[in-house]
């Protein structure tokens, strides 16, 4: 089975945040955070699997730190976990108060991805090597998550079952 370390999907980008960016609270926009948060997660996918892959899930956002104007703010993701044709993608937020300097972790995320073949269908992934002590924590903690994520997909099927499809109008 062929390995891939966690550092091969790694994707970085940092932009600014314009007004056009914020809400009525002047913070960055949620929206928009989970718009870039998929987009790197889905480079970083692709780098992993070099094929065509498909966002599973967005398995958890968590907003720890509102961003701001005066900040920029910078997405890195990375592959952190891999089953069999799924890849577990951390994404963490960090904001940078561009006037003094000071970072922070102003949001974190995992997305699951499916890697699929030409015909559509999920093929193999490799397997991620962790090599920081972020990754291998991440790496370490991924199976749990991983479970959890297979118990609410079958919950979400459940819901499913009894929502409708009925026009309200």
């Amino acid at each position: 089975m062929k390995k891939k370390c966690s550092k091969e999907s790694r994707v970085i980008r940092t932009s600014r945040v314009f007004p056009n960016d914020v809400n009525n609270h002047n913070t960055l926009f949620g929206g928009n955070l989970m718009s870039d948060v998929d987009m790197a997660a889905s480079i970083s996918a692709a780098r992993h699997a070099r094929c065509g892959c498909v966002t599973a899930s967005t398995d958890s956002v968590d907003f720890l730190s509102p961003i701001t104007l005066s900040d920029s703010v910078c997405f890195e993701s990375y592959v952190s976990w891999t089953g069999k044709s799924s890849m577990e993608v951390f994404v963490k937020i960090i904001a940078e108060d561009l006037r003094s300097g000071n970072r922070r972790i102003a949001a974190t995320a995992f997305l699951t991805f499916v890697a699929l073949d030409d015909s559509g269908r999920a093929t193999e992934v490799p397997r991620v090597v962790p090599e920081t002590e972020e990754e291998i924590k991440l790496f370490e903690t991924g199976e749990e998550r991983a479970r959890e994520r297979k118990k609410r997909r079958l919950k979400s099927k459940e819901l499913a079952d009894y929502v409708t499809t009925d026009k309200p109008w």
